[in-house]
């Protein structure tokens, strides 16, 4: 099966017309696709999506604030080759043995094209995109050990994702085509939900929403809940099978959601939802 030129969306993943756009510029220009937003918003599953879509293998890097760039193209293991040479072993004659390619490696020979998401970017040092600039343009890199130049077979889709833990170089943003997911609209986060729960009755889905976007609407509000928590809450209502008229209120600040611990995730919002819900009550 031939792979697509087009990313076109997919029945496991509602795409907007306008982050469609982004990963096909990004395509055409050979640029990486660099995509923001609010953690929850699905930009871990848009690689794993595009990649599925256009028949392409996916490779993942999990960026952790102790990843540093080098570990993406190899490590060389000096340890294991001192061992072995105490030990006697053959294998140490040959450095190659102990080069441990990483995944910018691997997506540079692949024998096709693939997808390599790079999540998470800016959980690193802020040098780590810097570190990349000359890889990620060029698609090639230098291996001292060997002395061998690597050079991309194919060039690779490459997504990265960011949350906005800390602003990331300009030399960095000028060599990507960027993206921000603007958190889905009401509309938009029930074709969300009917791909995830397609028989869920209409009556819960809409008592749901209105209920999960008056909690994200709460001002003062640390952590608001994001898609993916609201398809766990779903998920439990489902579970316990909570009617829709238990999440309704005549008051939208009267009512603490049933089953809340799967939005709201640390006690001042939970404090802080439930003072609202007091004073609503003592107001009345």
């Amino acid at each position: 099966m031939q792979a697509q030129d087009r990313f076109e969306g997919s029945d496991n993943y509602v795409a907007t017309d306008d982050l469609k756009l982004a990963v096909n510029a990004a395509l055409t220009l050979s640029r990486p696709l660099l995509i923001k937003g609010e953690p929850g918003t699905g930009k871990t599953m848009l690689a794993e999506e595009v990649a599925a879509s256009l028949n392409m293998p996916l490779l993942q890097w999990h960026v952790k604030s102790t990843t540093k760039a080098q570990q993406g193209l190899y490590e060389y293991d000096a340890v294991s080759r001192l061992r072995d040479s105490q030990l006697g072993d053959e294998r140490v004659r040959d450095i190659h043995n102990y080069i441990v390619k990483g995944v910018l490696w691997q997506a540079f020979t692949a024998p096709e094209p693939v997808v390599l998401l790079i999540d998470e970017i800016d959980k690193a040092d802020i040098e780590f995109p810097n570190d990349l600039l000359r890889e990620l343009d060029r698609m090639e890199f230098y291996v001292y050990e060997t002395r061998e130049m690597v050079v991309a077979r194919h060039r690779p889709l490459v997504i990265i994702t960011s949350n906005n833990e800390k602003e990331l170089p300009d030399a960095f943003l000028r060599r990507c085509f960027f993206h921000y997911i603007k958190f889905p609209d009401r509309e938009t986060m029930a074709d969300i939900v009917k791909v995830h729960y397609p028989r869920l009755k209409q009556e819960l889905l809409a008592a749901a929403l209105q209920s999960f976007y008056e909690v994200r609407d709460v001002a003062g509000i640390k952590k608001k809940p994001s898609t993916s928590e609201f398809l766990d809450w779903l998920k439990l209502l489902m579970a316990e099978d909570i009617p829709a008229e238990a999440l309704r209120s005549k008051d939208a600040k009267a009512i603490v959601p049933p089953l809340h611990g799967a939005l709201l995730k640390n006690e001042q919002d939970v404090h802080l939802f439930e003072r609202l819900v007091y004073m609503s009550r003592t107001n009345r």
